[in-house]
């Protein structure tokens, strides 16, 4: 933008000419902040609401740092997310940017296969998802698409496929292993099948009575205990950590042990022992779901542990190697740990199970 432009926008629009910032095209979003900061914004900002002293230079080598990650040439990693609202991207904005933070921490460019879980089949899996470097499966509600999401989990098992579920994805993860691994072939979550014999999924059982749903969800920050050893402890490095829930729905406590038999591990769990938070297989390259959005938490120069993890998989086992996880950094916690820790209190006793 040219000096003459810049004092004509300035004259009609009553502006000091310092004040027009130009909003280029960028190579990528991330790259808009730099700009801004080059044209004057930054200065000028800190200067009119008298925010301290406008000379002050920022620094802004980590973030220039990410920007020439991005567009550095790099290989890509194709994963396949497995959704139900894929004719409107932007509703798992979330994850596809916490997948891209992931991918450009390990030096690739994230590319996302959409695969409508609608019409995922017995029959069109393998297609659908032949050549994916990882599955994904992230959160819904609804029964709309949910065996779709099944037949993903069963696929990234069977193929030892790195598998990442969130929330619903978790819950999809336990039916599938529930029918095809224990042999209870109705298994299901009472959200889907009010009648199942087999409820691995159930409504949270302090809410059970409660015939107003408008308040019952578990939202919010809540805190879980890593189990030592586990993939998910491996990638955090911590043994208590925080996540953000949205969600009614849990696995159900009756079927705990017959799962943990069965070779699935409960890797993260509420402090008190009575929710299970992260599940994962332990003869599997990386198959981890949660039961909380990571997403939420993952930032461009901090990938959340969970994804880096899952595309730290996706690349080893593409590439042929064996997967090796360690913590890279855990991402900032949004609430205080007071909040957490009040968190903590409002987690209600579990009826039937020793105290």
């Amino acid at each position: 933008m040219s000096d003459e432009i810049r004092e004509k926008i300035a004259l009609f629009t009553d502006v000091a000419s310092e004040a027009v910032i130009p909003a280029e095209t960028a190579s990528t979003i991330y790259e808009v902040p730099l700009m801004f900061e080059a044209a004057g914004l930054g200065r000028l900002v800190v200067r009119d609401l008298a925010l301290g002293d406008p000379d002050l230079q920022p620094d802004l080598g980590g973030w220039r740092a990410l920007v020439d990650r991005i567009k550095a040439p790099k290989p890509t990693l194709e994963i396949a997310l497995v959704g139900k609202y894929i004719e409107l991207p932007d509703a798992y904005l979330s994850v596809t940017e916490a997948l891209r933070h992931a991918a450009w921490a390990h030096g690739a460019d994230a590319r996302v296969r959409w695969v409508d879980s609608e019409t995922l089949t017995a029959e069109n899996v393998g297609d659908r998802l032949a050549g994916a470097s990882g599955i994904l499966v992230p959160g819904g509600f609804g029964h709309r698409g949910i065996e779709g999401k099944v037949l993903a989990a069963h696929y990234a098992r069977e193929h030892r496929i790195p598998y990442l579920g969130l929330c619903l994805g978790l819950q999809c993860a336990v039916i599938e292993f529930a029918r095809d691994v224990i042999g209870t072939r109705d298994a299901n979550s009472t959200e889907f099948d009010m009648f199942t014999e087999h409820p691995v999924i159930d409504f949270m059982p302090d809410q059970r009575d409660m015939e107003d749903k408008g308040g019952t969800m578990r939202l919010g920050l809540y805190p879980a205990r890593l189990l030592p050893g586990s993939k998910a402890a491996a990638v955090y490095g911590q043994e208590v950590i925080y996540e953000r829930h949205r969600h009614r729905f849990e696995v159900n406590n009756r079927y705990r042990q017959t799962l943990e038999a069965a070779g699935m591990t409960l890797s993260g769990q509420s402090p008190d022992g009575r929710l299970v938070e992260i599940v994962e297989l332990r003869d599997h390259p990386w198959f981890v779901a949660s039961q909380f959005h990571p997403e939420f938490k993952s930032r461009p120069e901090r990938p959340h542990p969970l994804f880096d993890g899952f595309v730290g998989a996706a690349i080893a086992v593409r590439d042929g190697r064996e997967p090796v996880f360690s913590p890279r950094g855990a991402p900032p916690s949004t609430e205080s740990a007071e909040a957490a820790s009040e968190a903590a209190i409002r987690i209600e006793p579990t009826p039937g199970l020793p105290a």
